[in-house]
């Protein structure tokens, strides 16, 4: 069993949530609620695994686990 780490994005003006996987580029789905949402991801997950092994190749395997950090940066003037 893989594990990988997901990006989970809600969306505050139409609601929902975006989801993308940084270790599987191009892996982008969402859903109505965060359940939904993860569900999907994981369903993306293992096509993309699924069709990495018919295709004869290695599924990927993350370094490390993402890590969320905040950076400040000062605003410019108005």
């Amino acid at each position: 069993m893989k594990e990988y780490s997901v990006i989970l994005l809600p969306d505050p003006e139409e609601g929902g949530f975006t989801v993308t996987v940084p270790a599987l580029p191009g892996i982008t789905t969402e859903g109505d609620t965060e359940e939904e949402a993860l569900a999907n991801a994981r369903d993306a997950i293992e096509l993309y695994l699924q069709s990495l092994a018919e295709l004869g190749e290695a599924a990927p395997s993350e370094m490390a686990h993402a890590r969320l950090v905040t950076v400040r940066v000062s605003s410019p003037a108005a």
